[in-house]
């Protein structure tokens, strides 16, 4: 006969730690149930009140820069339960309660939930048409309307015309992190991002210590070639910084590996290979500092509070934030290639080498 403390009606649903499909992590630790033998309840029960979702489908860098949120959840919200649907959940921080893929079953799930509060961050059109039809008691961001995505009030008002205008958007001075703060009704007072650095994944890599290490991310992404920095650069800056007594590291991933190797073979630089992303994070994580254009690595190297010397030409400098640890270098005119993903006049070129090394030794002194 089934014990009275193991019976459906004394279970804690609303705990942090409850699952309903398997069974909860104390429970695999220490045997325990909701409630005991003696009638108590289990030590570890964590109640939660409300659920809040957040949709930010989007890439790895764009996923990663939402992270700061959280924060200002936890403290304004602290026992509500934290959903994520996103194409990207290998980056979301682990204090979130369900990361759900972009899937037809997370839909499902989504669908038969009534939230709080729901946040969606994307203008696609899927992003916008899931938020329009999900139960909520409110929701911000972007959703559905006739067709196209619009902002739901006033809050995303500002971010989604900057998305259509492009003069609007070279004039906005707000960061990324106070415009989708603001969306949510905050005000954006510094939080930083979430990141693992897989530091307890065991991975061992073979780099002096007795020097700064810099790292070298030479790549940009396929879409965005108009940010690619010319290899012949790469080569002398790398030189340059061996020959001050630094240790250059080239990073990238499978698409960069060929330039790597060639840029290493010609400067000395270390290139250790490219590697899955948790075990790329963690050699990140290993630099002094990291030089790199606007891309993934980028927000990888401001998650992991590294000193960055960030190239930039086609987007608004005032969208990044650095929290005071890097500077952002342009080319030496104003191109016209403003959010285009190739530039006429190759503008990078004029980011000189020069600079860059000055940048890296500044900042290394601080």
């Amino acid at each position: 006969m089934t014990q009275p403390w193991a019976s459906v009606d004394a279970l804690k649903r609303d705990c942090r730690w409850f699952r309903g499909d398997i069974p909860c992590k104390p429970h695999k630790q220490t045997g325990c149930h909701c409630r005991e033998a003696d009638g108590s309840t289990c030590a570890q029960y964590s109640p939660q009140s409300g659920n809040i979702l957040i949709i930010k489908l989007g890439a790895i860098g764009d996923v990663i820069r939402t992270t700061p949120l959280l924060r200002k959840f936890a403290e304004t919200l602290p026992a509500h339960r934290i959903w994520w649907l996103t194409l990207t959940p290998e980056v979301v921080p682990a204090s979130v309660d369900v990361v759900l893929p972009f899937t037809p079953q997370s839909l499902a799930t989504l669908a038969a939930l009534h939230f709080d509060l729901v946040v969606n961050l994307d203008k696609d059109r899927e992003a916008c048409a899931l938020t329009s039809t999900l139960q909520a008691d409110r929701k911000k961001g972007f959703i559905l309307a006739e067709g196209k995505p619009a902002p739901i009030d006033h809050d995303a008002e500002q971010k989604f015309l900057t998305g259509v205008f492009d003069d609007l958007s070279r004039e906005n001075r707000r960061s990324y992190l106070e415009e989708i703060f603001a969306i949510c009704g905050y005000a954006f007072s510094g939080e930083e991002y979430i990141l693992d650095n897989h530091a307890t994944d065991g991975y061992h890599w073979k780099l002096p210590r007795s020097k700064p290490i810099v790292g070298l991310n030479t790549g940009c992404g396929g879409r965005w070639v108009s940010r690619l920095w010319d290899e012949k650069n790469w080569v002398v800056l790398a030189r340059r910084l061996k020959k001050a007594g630094y240790e250059p590291l080239l990073l990238g991933g499978e698409q960069e590996h060929a330039r790597n190797r060639r840029i290493a073979a010609k400067s000395g630089a270390r290139y250790p290979g490219y590697f899955p992303l948790p075990q790329f994070i963690n050699l990140m994580d290993q630099c002094s500092i990291v030089v790199t254009a606007v891309t993934m690595a980028m927000h990888l190297a401001i998650g992991l509070k590294k000193p960055l010397v960030l190239f930039n030409n086609t987007f608004n400098k005032h969208e990044f934030e650095l929290y005071g640890r890097g500077v952002i270098l342009e080319p030496e005119f104003d191109c016209s290639c403003y959010y285009s993903p190739v530039c006429p006049n190759n503008c990078m070129q004029y980011i000189r080498v020069d600079t860059v090394f000055a940048s890296c030794q500044t900042l290394l002194s601080m």
